[in-house]
């Protein structure tokens, strides 16, 4: 069991701390060695957040009980955090135990110095503060997460979210991620290199393609053209590219090879099926075809990934 901490101060942003209980301390009791987590924190003083709601949380002295740690924000406006924090974290990262920042909370983060020359990511309007008070850190100011295995940090708000999930895919693989993310009504996935500014791919459309959509995915391995979405759609080929642009922000040939990626993905986690055989049951013409993706959209190779990511 995964026993996971989130690390609380005066006023905790309301959004990133929600995201994180929902996430890591709802019981799972369907998934064996799920995470178990508390909020926490170090002051004796009353928490008070926006909206005059006063936060209880449990009063720790160390952070050695916890495996993961997670800071859902930190007041960026008082740069001087108290040592005893600043020690307890160092003393948690030197145990090679996972810490997770969302938003400001790499502001925390960063004091520890545990940062320096690493990738990390805050909201955009924070990044000139973070850069001119951390300038050893890496700071990537237009992506909506970086992860290493020991530190993940966000940027504002729902990007929490995509880190959250990246994490449980690592921990629980890809299918699992996808099942929590559909009991939050969410895309179970954007890239962590995705800019911050990129609208998330939401339907605007009535229902021109939700039902396209769903049939598209169950039928990934008829190896589908974006003429037959549209068709399916009853939809001239112009006028389709047109509105799903329009709607997800993206093009249909890209939503397309992202399915058939995340249908590769599971098929290499859950499976022993050879890269020959996935590649035609997720819609790609041929294994040289589903490398070229992996390549492209990845970075690594589809057995680099099942290497990585397979039980």
């Amino acid at each position: 069991m995964y026993k996971t901490g989130i690390l609380i101060d005066q006023n905790p942003p309301l959004f990133e701390l929600g995201i994180a209980t929902e996430l890591f301390s709802v019981e799972r009791p369907e998934y064996e060695n799920w995470y178990k987590a508390q909020v926490i924190t170090f002051t004796e003083n009353k928490i008070k957040t926006s909206g005059n709601i006063e936060i209880t949380a449990k009063i720790v002295r160390s952070l050695q009980a916890y495996d993961n740690l997670i800071i859902p924000g930190w007041q960026t406006e008082t740069p001087e955090t108290r040592k005893n924090i600043i020690d307890e974290l160092i003393k948690f990262s030197s145990s090679r135990k996972r810490i997770l920042t969302f938003c400001s909370g790499a502001f925390l983060l960063a004091e520890t110095q545990l940062l320096d020359n690493k990738k990390a990511t805050t909201h955009w309007r924070y990044a000139t503060e973070f850069k001119q008070r951390y300038p050893n850190v890496i700071l990537s100011e237009n992506v909506l997460y970086e992860l290493n295995p020991y530190f993940g940090c966000s940027a504002g708000s729902a990007s929490a979210i995509d880190l959250s999930l990246e994490v449980i895919r690592q921990d629980f693989g890809y299918e699992i991620a996808n099942q929590v993310a559909r009991r939050m009504v969410m895309a179970p996935q954007r890239n962590g290199g995705q800019s911050q500014f990129v609208e998330t791919p939401v339907i605007t459309h009535n229902n021109y393609f939700t039902n396209t959509l769903d049939w598209a995915v169950d039928n990934l391995a008829k190896n589908l053209s974006v003429n037959d979405l549209a068709n399916h759609s009853n939809m001239s080929r112009r006028n389709f590219d047109r509105l799903f642009r329009k709607s997800l922000n993206m093009s249909p040939k890209k939503w397309l090879v992202r399915q058939q990626i995340n249908h590769a993905k599971r098929l290499l986690e859950i499976t022993d099926k050879k890269i020959e055989q996935i590649a035609i049951e997720s819609g790609f013409a041929n294994a040289m075809s589903i490398r070229h993706h992996f390549r492209t959209l990845l970075a690594i190779s589809p057995n680099q990934y099942r290497n990585q990511f397979s039980k």
